[in-house]
């Protein structure tokens, strides 16, 4: 799928045109075209990958936080409103296809329908590549979160995603008596569309390698790898 020049972030392309086509086809016109299905199948099935998914994402990087702090951000993950932001970000409103009251009504910006259309694409994504594929994208959404002032993910204050950093940081001091480094290994992408890739090491040798659209984002990924290989997240 295109990306636009103010978008972060490009939905991988799905393969089959057909399930492509299917996965933003409102019912609106599906009923103004006798004969052709919707994508309400398919997202009755994203919702159910990404639901598993983000929890998938919080147990492995909070592992900190109890069930109830789980559920309490998985549900704030996977609401409408949520989810509708991840559909504007990836354009998602210009590709669905309306039936023409639906048009008329300006309905492409509406959050059901935003929302219903991100989980019917992520489930064509699924058919298509793979749960793999699904959570490498999914989870480079919900890390983009973190940007964001008010988000869900900053709400428990201090969280490991967020102080991986600081953690790594804590555990060479102990264990090599020195500071991790931060290295820029690779930038490519045109300028709106950055990729940065890091690695970080501890006495010349790579503990772990991150990739981000910014370099923070680059650079917290790489000690997230770093302390995972580790078994300390």
């Amino acid at each position: 799928m295109t990306k636009h020049k103010n978008q972060r972030f490009t939905l991988p392309e799905i393969n089959n045109p057909k399930l492509r086509s299917l996965s933003l086809t409102h019912r609106s016109y599906a009923n103004e075209n006798p004969g052709m299905p919707d994508n309400e199948r398919l997202e009755f099935l994203g919702d159910a990958i990404i639901g598993f998914l983000v929890g998938a994402f919080l147990y492995k990087h909070y592992p900190t936080f109890k069930e109830a702090e789980l559920t309490r951000l998985r549900a704030q993950l996977v609401n409408q409103t949520q989810l509708a932001k991840f559909a504007r970000e990836l354009n998602l409103g210009e590709m669905m296809q309306l039936g023409k009251g639906a048009e008329k009504n300006g309905e492409r910006d509406n959050p059901s329908l935003l929302s219903d259309t991100f989980e019917a694409v992520i489930g064509a994504l699924f058919l298509d590549q793979g749960l793999d594929t699904v959570y490498s994208f999914v989870e480079s959404l919900l890390l983009s979160v973190l940007d964001q002032p008010n988000s869900p993910l900053k709400e428990q204050g201090t969280t490991a995603l967020i102080d991986v950093k600081n953690k790594l940081q804590q555990w060479s001091l102990a264990n090599f008596g020195q500071l991790p480094e931060y290295l820029l290994i690779e930038e490519t992408g045109l300028d709106h569309e950055k990729q940065f890739s890091f690695e970080v090491r501890i006495e010349g040798k790579i503990y772990g390698r991150g990739k981000g659209h910014r370099k923070q984002d680059a650079t917290k990924a790489a000690a997230v790898d770093a302390l995972q290989k580790q078994g300390l997240l």
